[in-house]
Formats: C-alpha cells, structure tokens, sequence
C-alpha cells in the first residue's frame, strides 16, 4: 500500500496546513493578528465538486511559497475554504458570516460564473475578488480580477481549428444553463455561421439534470458533425459516457474548454474517442515553467496528490496573482508580472492573454496538438 500523501491526511494535521474551512474558522476560532487572511471559494460538492481536490492542493502550494518568501509584510497568509458549489445554499450565509467578523481580506474564486454572479452581488466591492478559471469574458463589475481564458482567445480559434482540420459543417451546442455557456455560445455560433457552418441544434440543461440518452439521441437525429460541449465537471463526465456507449464518440467530434485530466480519468479511456479541449494549461505541456511546477507540486503532496489540470492549477496562478496585485498596491494601470506557469500577461480584465492550446484525448491523457495562441 502506498503511503498517504500530507495532502491525504491534512485534516489530521491541520497545524501543517496554511487552510481552514469556513466552518472550522467558527465564532470560537481566534483570528490571528499575524495573519493575512484570504477567503478561497471552491467548489467541494455538486457536479462541479470533482474539481475540488486539486483546486485546494494548488492553492495550498502558492500560499506555502507565499509565506516561504515572508508572507504579506511578514504576516503569514492563510486560506479559508468555503464550498462555492451552485448546489450549496448556504454560501452567501458563510460569506456574510465572514464579512461581518473581518474574517477575511480579500476573496480567490474557482467556480461557476453563476456563483462567481453570486459573490459579487454580496460582496459589491468590498475585497478584492481573484477570479481565475475561464469565464465568458465582458465587463466584471469593480474589484473583480479574472485572469482566465475567454471564448475569443479559447474557443473561437480551437473551433477554426478543427472545423478546418475535419471539414466540420454541421455543429450541435450543449451547454448547462448559465451565462458561461450561453454567452460562449452565442459568440461561437456567428463564428460557425460566418465559416459557413450550421448549427443544427442549441440545447441548455441545469446543472445536475441531464437525460443524457435524450441529447444523445437527438444529436443522432440532427446527424450532427461536432458538438461543442460546454459542460461543468460531472455533467460532462456522464454526458461523454453515454456518448461513448452510443458509439457515435468515433463519429462525432466533441470539443471542450472546460474538461480537464480529472473529467478524463472519470470519463474513461473506452469513451474519449474523437475528444478534443482548448486550454491555457494542461499537465502534460512541455514547458520550463511546467516541469519546474510538477516537480514542486509532487514533491509537496507525494504521488497520491489530486490530478493536475487547468481548473486546480488556476487556483495557484489566482493566488500568485493576488501575491503580485499587493505588491502592485499604488501603480495603478501597471501590468501585474507574477509567477504564472501559464506565462499569464494581465493589465486589466479587458487586456490579458495567455497562449492556449488545442489538445485530443489519448486514453488518460491529453496529447498537445498545437499552440492556437502564443
């Protein structure tokens, strides 16, 4: 048996770990007068839940090279984890809880743009808000920086991509119902008809409500080349299942940008035929700064650490970003340079870039294509 990793057992060692949870950090809990504290909003239930893990881990790594390096004026940063599901019905109710004590000081998020909607009614400016995953892109209101990918940079090349590349014209769009894919969406389909392409069908479904053998039936029906597959965590583990059972995954394209190495090990190497994802991050990417942060990632969390990818990383990037935005404090309209293993170029929501990258599954992995762009 192989021994756990300290990430395995952290709740038997809180001591070592720079994280509470939210419910741990009650009204007995003494708020340290050395500490900067940083609220971290993840999801660790729902359909999105399965992302929880390696979100966790990677922001627990940036926090421990943060302190490393002397914390935030040599006061120690610590995480305070709060369950930012869609599911979770009592988030805005933990939040207030911690507003109301100072109990934090500024927010980092991964999680939906409906919960990140959420946050920023409650919050309306108060802390500064990291938001780092991929995000439909557009005005954000203040205090809100999102250093993730959007659909103009993400999506929009990896469909000329492929559409090229197999001579795809007709398209089928899945997506839950929220505004990441229906914004996402909406931008897709002009590009699609503009390449002279069809969009043979546009389907919304909640969050944790799929019919899956519906949708793969109709995508049958509209004899559909591709569907672009905007999906959150479980949704779209069980939606490629059943595509892959159906035997249409070696017929029909499936492009994603939001399905990372977790979704894959849970979609199974039986099902990914024909599954290709546009990311800024993938933990196979043959880069200096990659191999320097998997080593450091394995060294602190051993060999049973949650699996890399896109989602988890982009909280370290969230919290190296907010290390970065500090040291910034008076410059304001300077570019925030940070350690970004993603090589990250943030001056404003508006003016980002990352490369991003096209890439097909391969039984458990991802194989890089291409760089869509550097």
């Amino acid at each position: 048996m192989q021994p756990r990793s300290d990430f395995d057992s952290g709740r038997r060692h809180r001591a070592a770990q720079p994280y509470r949870t939210a419910r741990w950090c009650g009204s007995n809990e003494p708020i340290g007068e050395q500490e900067y504290r940083i609220g971290m909003l993840i999801p660790m239930s729902g359909a999105a839940g399965i992302w929880g893990p390696s979100c966790l881990a990677c922001a627990t790594l940036a926090a421990e090279e943060w302190n490393a390096a002397g914390g935030v004026d040599g006061k120690s940063v610590t995480l305070t984890v709060l369950d930012a599901s869609d599911e979770s019905d009592d988030l805005e109710e933990q939040l207030q809880a911690l507003l109301d004590a100072d109990a934090i000081e500024s927010i980092v998020g991964m999680h939906t743009s409906s919960v990140r909607e959420r946050v920023t009614a409650q919050l309306r400016g108060a802390l500064p808000f990291v938001y780092t995953p991929l995000y439909e892109g557009g005005p954000l209101p203040p205090g809100v920086m999102a250093i993730g990918e959007t659909p103009r940079e993400q999506l929009l090349p990896a469909l000329d991509s492929l559409t090229e590349r197999y001579a795809l014209r007709r398209w089928f769009l899945l997506g839950n119902d929220y505004c990441w894919p229906r914004r996402s969406h909406a931008i897709a389909t002009d590009t699609l008809r503009r390449s002279g392409c069809e969009v043979v069908a546009s389907r919304y479904v909640p969050l944790g409500a799929l019919d899956v053998q519906r949708l793969v039936d109709e995508i049958r029906g509209t004899r559909a080349q591709a569907v672009l597959m905007s999906l959150v965590g479980q949704d779209a583990v069980e939606f490629s299942r059943a595509l892959g059972e159906s035997k249409l995954a070696g017929k029909v394209v499936r492009l994603s940008c939001a399905v990372e190495e977790n979704g894959l090990l849970a979609i199974g190497p039986e099902h990914t035929e024909g599954l290709f994802v546009a990311s800024g991050y993938f933990a196979s990417l043959d880069t200096d700064r990659n191999g320097a942060f998997r080593e450091r990632y394995w060294s602190r969390f051993g060999e049973r650490a949650p699996v890399l990818n896109s989602l988890g990383q982009s909280t370290y990037e969230g919290v190296a970003f907010l290390r970065a935005a500090l040291r910034r404090k008076s410059r304001a309209g300077a570019p925030i340079g940070f350690e970004s293993v993603r090589s990250t170029r943030w001056r404003s929501n508006l003016h980002s870039a990352m490369p991003i990258y096209l890439a097909q599954a391969e039984a458990m992995s991802f194989r890089v294509l291409s760089a869509l762009r550097r």
